[in-house]
Protein backbone atom coordinates (compact mmCIF):
# COMPACT_ATOMS: atom_id res chain seq x y z
CA UNK A 1 0.00 0.00 0.00
CA UNK A 2 1.31 3.19 -1.01
CA UNK A 3 0.15 7.03 -0.87
CA UNK A 4 -0.58 8.63 -3.81
CA UNK A 5 -1.55 11.76 -5.26
CA UNK A 6 -3.69 12.57 -7.63
CA UNK A 7 -3.68 15.79 -9.30
CA UNK A 8 -6.39 16.83 -12.01
CA UNK A 9 -8.92 19.56 -12.74
CA UNK A 10 -11.53 16.87 -14.70
CA UNK A 11 -13.44 15.73 -11.51
CA UNK A 12 -14.81 12.76 -13.61
CA UNK A 13 -11.20 11.67 -14.55
CA UNK A 14 -9.88 12.24 -10.69
CA UNK A 15 -12.84 10.01 -9.46
CA UNK A 16 -12.51 7.00 -11.52
CA UNK A 17 -8.58 7.62 -10.87
CA UNK A 18 -8.75 7.50 -7.13
CA UNK A 19 -11.57 4.88 -7.40
CA UNK A 20 -8.80 1.94 -9.19
CA UNK A 21 -6.36 2.67 -7.02
CA UNK A 22 -8.41 2.72 -4.01
CA UNK A 23 -9.11 -0.57 -5.31
CA UNK A 24 -5.75 -1.78 -6.27
CA UNK A 25 -4.90 -1.06 -2.65
CA UNK A 26 -3.73 2.43 -2.20
CA UNK A 27 -4.53 5.46 0.27
CA UNK A 28 -4.86 8.47 -2.16
CA UNK A 29 -5.54 12.22 -1.91
CA UNK A 30 -7.29 14.06 -4.68
CA UNK A 31 -6.53 17.77 -6.08
CA UNK A 32 -7.82 19.82 -8.81
CA UNK A 33 -4.70 22.39 -9.47
CA UNK A 34 -1.02 23.14 -9.51
CA UNK A 35 -0.75 25.11 -6.28
CA UNK A 36 -2.61 22.86 -4.14
CA UNK A 37 -0.66 19.94 -5.29
CA UNK A 38 2.80 21.72 -3.85
CA UNK A 39 0.61 22.15 -0.43
CA UNK A 40 -0.23 18.61 -0.62
CA UNK A 41 3.12 17.40 -0.73
CA UNK A 42 4.54 19.93 1.89
CA UNK A 43 1.57 18.48 4.24
CA UNK A 44 2.40 14.83 3.82
CA UNK A 45 4.27 13.81 0.47
CA UNK A 46 3.12 11.32 -1.53
CA UNK A 47 5.19 8.01 -2.81
CA UNK A 48 3.94 9.12 -6.01
CA UNK A 49 2.57 11.43 -8.00
CA UNK A 50 -0.20 11.38 -10.69
CA UNK A 51 0.25 14.37 -12.68
CA UNK A 52 -2.07 16.04 -15.50
CA UNK A 53 -0.19 18.63 -17.68
CA UNK A 54 -3.10 20.58 -18.48
CA UNK A 55 -3.51 22.30 -15.12
CA UNK A 56 -5.23 25.85 -14.30
CA UNK A 57 -2.83 28.13 -12.71
CA UNK A 58 0.27 26.80 -12.27
CA UNK A 59 0.93 24.12 -15.11
CA UNK A 60 2.10 20.24 -14.30
CA UNK A 61 5.06 20.90 -15.96
CA UNK A 62 5.92 23.46 -13.32
CA UNK A 63 5.11 21.15 -10.47
CA UNK A 64 7.23 18.43 -11.74
CA UNK A 65 9.71 20.86 -12.29
CA UNK A 66 9.27 22.04 -8.29
CA UNK A 67 8.75 18.65 -7.33
CA UNK A 68 12.10 17.59 -8.60
CA UNK A 69 14.06 20.18 -6.95
CA UNK A 70 12.60 18.95 -3.73
CA UNK A 71 12.31 15.33 -3.79
CA UNK A 72 12.70 12.36 -5.83
CA UNK A 73 9.09 11.30 -5.49
CA UNK A 74 8.00 9.33 -8.68
CA UNK A 75 5.62 11.27 -10.78
CA UNK A 76 3.47 9.75 -13.68
CA UNK A 77 2.64 12.20 -16.46
CA UNK A 78 -1.13 12.10 -17.80
CA UNK A 79 -1.08 13.52 -20.85
CA UNK A 80 -3.09 14.64 -24.23
CA UNK A 81 -3.39 12.23 -27.22
CA UNK A 82 -0.88 13.61 -29.77
CA UNK A 83 1.00 16.15 -26.71
CA UNK A 84 4.39 14.57 -27.70
CA UNK A 85 6.11 18.22 -27.15
CA UNK A 86 4.80 17.84 -23.49
CA UNK A 87 5.39 14.59 -22.67
CA UNK A 88 9.26 15.06 -23.56
CA UNK A 89 9.40 18.07 -22.05
CA UNK A 90 7.92 16.34 -18.86
CA UNK A 91 10.51 13.59 -19.03
CA UNK A 92 12.58 16.20 -19.39
CA UNK A 93 12.05 17.15 -16.18
CA UNK A 94 12.61 13.92 -14.79
CA UNK A 95 9.23 12.68 -15.10
CA UNK A 96 9.04 8.76 -14.56
CA UNK A 97 6.36 7.73 -16.92
CA UNK A 98 3.58 8.55 -18.43
CA UNK A 99 -0.11 7.61 -19.62
CA UNK A 100 -1.79 8.93 -22.98
CA UNK A 101 -5.13 10.09 -22.18
CA UNK A 102 -8.14 8.74 -23.17
CA UNK A 103 -6.33 5.88 -20.92
CA UNK A 104 -7.41 2.54 -19.05
CA UNK A 105 -7.59 3.04 -15.71
CA UNK A 106 -6.52 -0.63 -15.50
CA UNK A 107 -3.54 0.26 -17.26
CA UNK A 108 -2.94 3.43 -14.80
CA UNK A 109 -2.67 1.57 -11.62
CA UNK A 110 -0.61 -1.26 -13.68
CA UNK A 111 2.13 1.80 -14.00
CA UNK A 112 1.26 2.94 -11.10
CA UNK A 113 2.17 -0.16 -9.18
CA UNK A 114 4.82 -0.94 -11.69
CA UNK A 115 6.89 2.47 -10.68
CA UNK A 116 6.40 1.81 -7.12
CA UNK A 117 7.53 -2.12 -7.38
CA UNK A 118 10.91 -0.41 -9.08
CA UNK A 119 11.27 2.47 -6.29
CA UNK A 120 11.12 0.12 -3.96
CA UNK A 121 13.21 -2.77 -5.61
CA UNK A 122 16.29 -3.91 -2.99
CA UNK A 123 18.41 -6.52 -4.24
CA UNK A 124 20.61 -9.47 -3.18
CA UNK A 125 23.26 -8.77 -1.45
CA UNK A 126 25.50 -10.26 -3.04
CA UNK A 127 24.89 -8.06 -6.17
CA UNK A 128 23.59 -5.12 -4.38
CA UNK A 129 26.87 -2.74 -5.20
CA UNK A 130 28.24 -2.08 -8.37
CA UNK A 131 31.74 -0.06 -8.99
CA UNK A 132 32.71 1.30 -12.45
CA UNK A 133 35.80 3.87 -11.84
CA UNK A 134 34.63 6.44 -9.82
CA UNK A 135 31.03 5.43 -10.38
CA UNK A 136 29.45 3.68 -7.05
CA UNK A 137 25.82 2.35 -7.92
CA UNK A 138 23.93 0.72 -4.04
CA UNK A 139 20.79 -0.77 -5.20
CA UNK A 140 19.91 -1.49 -1.52
CA UNK A 141 20.12 2.15 -1.12
CA UNK A 142 18.93 2.98 -4.64
CA UNK A 143 21.51 5.55 -4.21
CA UNK A 144 24.20 6.30 -6.82
CA UNK A 145 27.78 8.43 -6.31
CA UNK A 146 29.74 9.66 -8.48
CA UNK A 147 33.54 10.76 -7.11
CA UNK A 148 31.81 10.27 -3.58
CA UNK A 149 28.86 12.90 -4.82
CA UNK A 150 25.58 11.99 -4.94
CA UNK A 151 23.75 11.58 -8.29
CA UNK A 152 20.40 13.11 -8.21
CA UNK A 153 18.83 10.38 -9.94
CA UNK A 154 15.14 9.70 -10.74
CA UNK A 155 13.54 5.94 -9.46
CA UNK A 156 13.47 5.62 -13.76
CA UNK A 157 16.82 6.76 -13.83
CA UNK A 158 18.75 5.08 -11.72
CA UNK A 159 17.15 1.86 -12.46
CA UNK A 160 18.28 2.44 -16.28
CA UNK A 161 22.21 3.09 -14.79
CA UNK A 162 21.59 -0.06 -12.79
CA UNK A 163 20.58 -2.30 -16.00
CA UNK A 164 23.48 -0.65 -18.41
CA UNK A 165 26.34 -0.88 -15.77
CA UNK A 166 25.44 -4.38 -14.69
CA UNK A 167 25.64 -5.41 -18.20
CA UNK A 168 28.35 -2.79 -19.49
CA UNK A 169 29.66 -3.81 -22.95
CA UNK A 170 26.77 -4.84 -23.99
CA UNK A 171 24.31 -2.65 -26.97
CA UNK A 172 20.81 -2.17 -26.26
CA UNK A 173 17.99 -1.21 -28.59
CA UNK A 174 15.52 0.85 -27.64
CA UNK A 175 12.92 -1.42 -27.22
CA UNK A 176 15.33 -3.76 -25.47
CA UNK A 177 15.62 -1.06 -22.72
CA UNK A 178 11.64 -0.33 -22.72
CA UNK A 179 11.51 -3.90 -21.66
CA UNK A 180 14.01 -4.55 -19.59
CA UNK A 181 13.96 -1.00 -17.36
CA UNK A 182 10.55 -0.04 -17.69
CA UNK A 183 8.72 -3.60 -17.97
CA UNK A 184 6.79 -2.25 -20.96
CA UNK A 185 6.08 -4.64 -23.99
CA UNK A 186 5.60 -1.53 -26.18
CA UNK A 187 5.42 2.40 -25.81
CA UNK A 188 7.21 5.67 -26.91
CA UNK A 189 10.97 4.92 -27.49
CA UNK A 190 11.62 9.10 -26.93
CA UNK A 191 11.06 8.16 -23.30
CA UNK A 192 13.93 6.35 -23.38
CA UNK A 193 16.49 8.55 -25.38
CA UNK A 194 14.97 11.20 -23.22
CA UNK A 195 16.15 9.19 -20.38
CA UNK A 196 19.46 8.74 -21.84
CA UNK A 197 20.26 12.25 -22.26
CA UNK A 198 19.16 12.98 -18.67
CA UNK A 199 21.43 10.11 -17.21
CA UNK A 200 24.53 11.72 -19.28
CA UNK A 201 23.99 14.93 -18.04
CA UNK A 202 24.80 13.34 -14.25
CA UNK A 203 27.40 10.80 -15.01
CA UNK A 204 29.51 12.20 -18.02
CA UNK A 205 32.22 15.08 -17.74
CA UNK A 206 30.76 16.76 -21.71
CA UNK A 207 27.33 15.14 -22.29
CA UNK A 208 27.71 16.10 -25.55
CA UNK A 209 30.52 13.67 -26.27
CA UNK A 210 30.18 10.86 -24.11
CA UNK A 211 32.50 8.24 -23.73
CA UNK A 212 30.48 5.91 -20.54
CA UNK A 213 26.78 5.92 -22.23
CA UNK A 214 27.48 5.93 -26.05
CA UNK A 215 25.32 5.49 -29.13
CA UNK A 216 25.91 2.71 -30.81
CA UNK A 217 24.83 3.95 -34.14
CA UNK A 218 21.73 1.91 -35.89
CA UNK A 219 21.11 0.17 -32.54
CA UNK A 220 20.96 2.00 -29.62
CA UNK A 221 22.96 2.27 -26.71
CA UNK A 222 25.55 0.90 -24.79
CA UNK A 223 27.54 1.28 -21.39
CA UNK A 224 31.52 1.59 -21.78
CA UNK A 225 32.95 0.24 -18.43
CA UNK A 226 35.73 2.25 -17.21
Amino acid sequence: MADVLVVDDDHTVREVVVSYLRAGGHRVVDVADGESALVAMRARPADLVVLDLMLPGISGLEVCRRLREATDVPVIMLTALGAETDRIMGLGLGADDYVTKPFSPRELVLRVDSVLRRAGQRADPGVAVLHDGDLVVDSAQHVATRAGQRLALTVREFELLRFLVANAGVAWSRDDLLRDVWGWTFGDQSTVTVHVRRLREKVEDDPTHPIRLVTVWGVGYRWEAA
